[in-house]
């Protein structure tokens, strides 16, 4: 298998297209304003509840740079938002490199954009669990397949693209963000990109121990056989 060794990056990276996807919407508003006054001119791409929160905030500049990542993408969400961003326009937005020309050539032949900061943090699996109420079901369906793949591909992106899970960044990322006229550095997105494949492997841990410690019987009785 090929890989792709990179040698030439951009130390500053300016922050122009965003995905925004969060379960846990704590500091959100303060964030998006905060791009949002950096640059004026940042597009925000985003899906579902966290799209129409950012709606609801009625932040001027934003009325033409907030994009569902359905109208974008060109596919609508599956049912239950069990697919939003599993999609080639956004994959190829979050790996390509800037000084690869066959990338580029990529995003120019279909219409996609590189995306330089993901803002996503995960459904609320351990948060599910620990209810004295919780079945096995509930904890499937808080299982993000989404989330963590953003995530990956953001944190493996490092060189070009920032990601944040965590609601307490967003101070930081702001302030390097306003010293330095919208650009976070390489050192901030290496930062982020190790807080990150801690987060996803912290999850996938947490998911398989659960599973592991479900039996058969217990599983089954949350379903209705058909055969």
């Amino acid at each position: 298998m090929a890989v792709n060794i990179v040698e030439c990056i951009d130390d500053s990276v300016k922050i122009q297209n965003v995905i925004v996807s969060v379960s846990d919407k704590k500091g959100l508003d303060k964030m998006i304003k905060g791009l949002v006054e950096v640059n004026p001119d940042i597009k925000i791409y985003s899906t579902g509840g966290t799209f129409s929160a950012i709606k609801a905030m009625n932040i001027k500049q934003l009325k033409q740079n907030l994009i569902q990542i359905s109208d974008y993408t060109g596919q609508p969400e599956m049912q239950g938002g069990l697919v939003k961003t599993l999609d080639f326009k956004i994959y190829l937005g979050l790996l390509s490199e800037t000084y690869n020309e066959a990338h580029k050539a990529d995003l120019q032949r279909t219409g996609a954009v590189p995306m330089d900061m993901v803002i996503v943090n995960l459904y609320p699996f351990r948060e599910t669990i620990a209810r004295p109420d919780a079945t096995i079901e509930m904890a499937r369906a808080n299982i993000d397949i989404g989330g963590p793949c953003m995530i990956r591909a953001s944190a493996k992106n490092f060189l070009r693209v920032a990601v944040v899970t965590n609601p307490a960044d967003y101070d930081w990322v702001l302030d390097e963000l306003k010293k330095t006229g919208g650009k976070l550095s390489l050192q901030t997105r290496f930062e982020l990109a190790k807080k990150a494949f801690a987060l996803t492997a912290e999850y996938d841990t947490a998911i398989a121990k659960y599973l592991n410690g479900v039996n058969f019987t217990e599983a089954s009785k949350c379903y209705r056989k058909m055969n």
